[in-house]
C-alpha cells in the first residue's frame, strides 16, 4: 500500500507549477475583483496584505498535471488545464458558500460574508469565464503553450471543461432541490454527486492528457478514473460534512445538517429498514432545529447505517478508480502518484 505521506509532495509540486500562471490569470481580472480573488485564494488577508494562507488541498490541479505525465509528456503540458480547473473549482466554492450561507471556509470568513453577496457572485462568474478564456487563448494571460499542445487539443480541452462545468452546475441544482424533498433515493443522490463532483474531477484527471495530445483510450481511462475518484471524494466529504472535526475541516459542526442537505449518508439512512427512520424523517422536515436535535439527527443517521455505508461506497469507488488505472498503459511513476492521490482522498480528515 502506498503511503499517503507522499501525497503532500505531489500537491506541492503541482501548486508550484501553476503558481506563476495562476497569479497572471488573477492579475488579468478587473481592479475591483483582484483583491477578492487574492483573498479567497489565501494570498492576502482582508486588508489586502500578503500572507501565506490556506490555499486548499489542490487536488484538481495535481490531477491535471499528473494526467499529462501519465501519458509520457512533461508536467508543463498539463499546467494550462490545471489553472483552468482550479479557477472553475474556486468559482464553484465561492458560489456554494453563498448558496449555503457558509460564513467560514479554510478557517476564516468566506468571500460573501466579508465583501457581500453581490461581490461574491460576480467574482465567481469572472473566474468561470476566465477559465474558459485562458484555455481558448492562453496568451491572453501570458501562459505559454507546451510544445505538445495544438489548436485541436485546446478545443478538446475547452469542450472537456465546458461539459464538466455544465454537469457540475446541474448537480448543484439537484443538490439544492433535494433540500426541499422529504424522500430521496440513493441512486438519485449518487447521480447528483456524479454531476456535482465526479464530472469536474473526471475533467481534471484527463485535461492534461488532452492537452498533451494523448491517445483516446488513455484519455477515456483517465477521465473514468477521475469520475470514480470524484465519487469517492464526495462520499468522504459527505461524512466529514456531518461528523468531521471543525478544527480540521474549517467548517461548523454538523454543517450539512444545519443546511438541511440530503447527502449520501442521509439518503442511505432514509432508505434503511431501521426503526429510527420515522424519527429521522420528522427531524429532517423541521425548519428550525436546536443543538440537541442536531446531535440527535447525526446520531440517528449513524444508527441507520448512513455513515458506515457512505464510507463503504467511498471505498468501492476508490477501488473502481484504481482498477481503471490497471487496465491502461500509463507512465509508471505518474500512475503511482495517481494511486497515492486516491489513497490520500479516501483517508483524509479535511
Amino acid at each position: 500500500m502506498i503511503e499517503t505521506s507522499t501525497v503532500p509532495e505531489i500537491l506541492s509540486r503541482a501548486r508550484k507549477l501553476i503558481d506563476q500562471g495562476l497569479h497572471r490569470a488573477i492579475d488579468s481580472l478587473s481592479m475591483e475583483l483582484r483583491p477578492l480573488a487574492s483573498y479567497h485564494l489565501g494570498w492576502t488577508d482582508e486588508q489586502g496584505r500578503k500572507i501565506d494562507g490556506d490555499q486548499g488541498k489542490g487536488i484538481r490541479p495535481a490531477l491535471a498535471v499528473l494526467s499529462a505525465e501519465a501519458v509520457g509528456k512533461p508536467a508543463e503540458a498539463g499546467v494550462l488545464g490545471a489553472i483552468a480547473i482550479e479557477l472553475v473549482h474556486d468559482f464553484s466554492l465561492i458560489h456554494d458558500d453563498v448558496i449555503d450561507n457558509d460564513v467560514e471556509r479554510r478557517h476564516r470568513q468566506t468571500v460573501w460574508a466579508l465583501f457581500g453577496t453581490g461581490q461574491a457572485i460576480i467574482l465567481g462568474d469572472a473566474l468561470n469565464a476566465l477559465a474558459m478564456r485562458i484555455v481558448l487563448d492562453p496568451a491572453l494571460v501570458g501562459i505559454r503553450m507546451a510544445k505538445e499542445t495544438d489548436s485541436r487539443s485546446l478545443a478538446a480541452a475547452a469542450k472537456c471543461l465546458a461539459d464538466a462545468t455544465a454537469s457540475m452546475i446541474s448537480g448543484q441544482a439537484l443538490d439544492m432541490a433535494f433540500e426541499h424533498l422529504t424522500e430521496i433515493d440513493v441512486a438519485g443522490c449518487l447521480a447528483m454527486e456524479a454531476g456535482k463532483t465526479g464530472a469536474l474531477l473526471g475533467c481534471a484527471s484527463s485535461i492534461g492528457a488532452i492537452l498533451a495530445g494523448a491517445e483516446e483510450a488513455q484519455i477515456t481511462a483517465l477521465e473514468r478514473y477521475g469520475i470514480e475518484l470524484g465519487m469517492a471524494f464526495q462520499a468522504v466529504d459527505d461524512v466529514l460534512g456531518i461528523w468531521g472535526d471543525p478544527s480540521a475541516t474549517g467548517k461548523q459542526t454538523f454543517s450539512d445538517l444545519r443546511q438541511h442537505k440530503k447527502t449520501l449518508p442521509v439518503a442511505i439512512a432514509l432508505t434503511s429498514k431501521s426503526k429510527h427512520v420515522s424519527e429521522l424523517s420528522k427531524l429532517l422536515t423541521e425548519e428550525e432545529i436546536n443543538e440537541f436535535d442536531i446531535e440527535r439527527l447525526a446520531g440517528l443517521i449513524e444508527e441507520c447505517g448512513g455513515k458506515e455505508a457512505a464510507l463503504t461506497e467511498a471505498k468501492h469507488r476508490f477501488e473502481s478508480a484504481l482498477n481503471v488505472l490497471k487496465k491502461v498503459d500509463l507512465e509508471p511513476n505518474a500512475k503511482n502518484e495517481l494511486v497515492a492521490l486516491a489513497h490520500f482522498i479516501i483517508d483524509r480528515k479535511f
